[in-house]
């Protein structure tokens, strides 16, 4: 993944620098001229510099004499997902992610990114994987390898593939070196910081440490499940039903080999000849809005659970967000062996 800073020029580079950049980035020639603070102030391509030279503008010159002073951006905190897919659809490929003050702290390429979603993610990662003992003895579950890299480092990839760029990772068990692995993030282009457990604080109690979220929605996900979830089908699907919190499901079949009575006080009301049920098991990857962790007590022991449970005694919408693809929890040998063979087969 290239570096988001190779799109920055300083707005008092010669127009050689730039050219040196352009050549560099290839299919993915664009510039973005910012300040001494990185201020965004314009943009810049092959095309404008081809014009600046046939206008009789010198290599020496300075590019801010030929940038475009309007480029296109999204800005972090206050985009909306409709002027993303706007963007995307509109074949603009590459775009500047701003901050509150114009700063430019990301760039977003969508050949190589599907979506930029709004939303903090918080990967429960504290975890101690008593049922994986003795791998876990000396390796935290979440950097044990599925395939080439860590369950976790999936989970991160995955994320960062829809645009998710603000990471918390609650950890305890061995957390340094989960610390010491992913850093701060800067290396996949995303932002790393770390919640650490002093006592177990369940599923999601540690996420009641957290006061800086930098979005509206907060995706929270176990470290240990390795999905193809379509992250932005499920941000869409939570907006569009506007709920408060969504969990993914995962759907299980029983096929019944016999008929199946149903009858009231003894009566035999009606039959089904050999049904199938369906029904739904937590995922572990939660959706929901900021707010709703004001339901959340401080720096307690408290699980996802107990915040569904909450959350349906207030009356909030809670929604069932069925997943169509491939999910499993890594959390016994046998899964962990399946893990490896499914990882050379299940498309991510």
């Amino acid at each position: 993944m290239r570096n988001y800073k190779d799109h920055l020029i300083p707005f008092n580079s010669k127009i050689m620098q730039a050219l040196v950049q352009l050549d560099y980035l290839a299919k993915d020639a664009i510039l973005f001229v910012v300040d001494e603070e990185d201020k965004l102030i314009g943009s810049l391509t092959d095309g404008d510099v081809r014009r600046g030279l046939i206008k009789g503008m010198a290599t020496s010159d300075p590019v801010s004499n030929i940038i475009q002073s309007n480029p296109r951006y999204l800005r972090k905190g206050e985009m909306d997902i409709d002027k993303v897919i706007e963007y995307r659809e509109g074949n603009f490929r590459i775009l500047p992610i701003l901050d509150k003050d114009s700063r430019v702290v990301n760039v977003i390429n969508f050949r190589e990114t599907r979506s930029y979603l709004p939303v903090d993610a918080v990967i429960m990662a504290g975890g101690r994987g008593q049922r994986l003992k003795p791998l876990t003895d000396t390796t935290p579950k979440p950097l044990l390898k599925i395939g080439n890299k860590p369950i976790m480092e999936h989970n991160v990839d995955r994320l960062a593939l829809y645009g998710i760029d603000d990471f918390w990772f609650s950890v305890k068990y061995l957390g340094e070196q989960i610390e010491n692995y992913f850093g701060n993030g800067e290396n996949k282009n995303v932002l790393i910081r770390y919640v650490w457990e002093d006592e177990p604080l369940g599923t999601i109690g540690a996420v009641s440490k957290i006061n800086d979220f930098e979005h509206d929605y907060v995706l929270v996900t176990n470290s240990d499940v390795l999905t193809n979830l379509d992250y932005e089908h499920f941000f869409l699907d939570f907006i569009k039903k506007d709920v408060d919190f969504a969990v993914v499901t995962i759907p299980y079949e029983v096929n019944i080999p016999y008929a199946v009575l149903e009858t009231t006080d003894g009566h035999v009301q009606s039959f089904k000849e050999k049904p199938t049920y369906t029904y739904y098991s937590n995922g572990g990857i939660y959706l929901m809005k900021r707010e709703v962790l004001k339901y959340l007590p401080k720096e307690s022991y408290f699980d996802t659970t107990d915040l569904m449970e909450k959350l349906l005694a207030e009356g909030c919408k809670v929604l069932s967000y069925p997943l169509a693809g491939y999910w499993l929890d890594v959390g016994k040998h046998e899964d962990f062996e399946k893990a490896q063979k499914d990882i050379l087969q299940i498309k991510f």
